[in-house]
């Protein structure tokens, strides 16, 4: 299993928002740049960044730090957050990005994402952001009416190779993270499952492990001194 340390951007600075409130905001470093290397020094060899600021309104205001990641990090670095059309996912795949994740344009936009998947194949995932069992969108500001396994099954049959899934209400909260919804998708899918929200034990992590879950990210845990990235990466080994 894969462990993806996780940095959150919003203004240039690495945070973390509580269950998705962007007026829950701690601000951990001014350096993303920084705060990568040292993940790589505990032995990461991929980062998972998202620019918050993009989710929330749309665009890249954080192109130019998710550059800087993927060039001088040595991590193999994946994007989301405000990735809503093929020109976006271009300039990221140009500027090193090892894979691109669409969310709310995954809903709203599926001939985007057909078409970033013919083009770019296993480099496309799909985030989907779960709130009482429906999908949420746009920085997890708005619910949509999308049964969280049903759009899973339909972006499956779409060709998506990896899903990002995020249960809202564990995100940040450093309460577990929710194993039954990763133990039935892994049971209904053939796709790649990442787990993401609350992940925050090496408990956590032996257990999605044991469940065959292709990836796990870390954010909070990590950042508060809670679980140390590198008995992490040991136990997902």
């Amino acid at each position: 299993m894969i462990i993806f340390p996780a940095i959150d951007l919003i203004g240039g600075c690495a945070v973390r928002l509580a269950m998705g409130d962007y007026g829950r905001k701690t601000v951990y470093s001014d350096s993303p740049l920084d705060v990568a290397r040292s993940f790589r020094e505990a032995g990461a060899e991929y980062l998972h960044a998202v620019d918050l600021d993009g989710a929330k309104s749309g665009g890249t205001p954080n192109f130019e730090t998710v550059r800087s990641l993927a060039k001088e990090s040595g991590l193999k670095v994946e994007i989301g957050g405000g990735v809503r059309d093929m020109e976006t996912i271009d300039r990221y795949i140009d500027a090193g990005v090892f894979r691109v994740i669409l969310g709310s344009a995954a809903v709203k936009d599926p001939e985007l994402l057909s078409c970033a998947i013919e083009k770019y194949g296993e480099r496309i995932a799909v985030g989907v952001d779960v709130k009482d069992g429906l999908v949420a969108i746009h920085g997890w500001l708005e619910t949509t009416d999308r049964e969280c396994f049903e759009f899973c099954k339909k972006l499956e049959n779409t060709g998506v190779s990896t899903v990002i899934c995020t249960d809202i209400s564990k995100d940040g909260m450093m309460s577990g993270t929710n194993l039954e919804l990763y133990r039935r998708l892994r049971s209904q899918l053939k796709m790649n499952i990442v787990a993401s929200g609350g992940v925050s034990s090496i408990e956590d992590i032996r257990t999605l492990r044991k469940m065959d879950i292709y990836g796990a990210i870390l954010g909070k845990a990590l950042y508060t001194g809670a679980l140390s990235l590198s008995s992490a990466i040991d136990e997902a080994k």
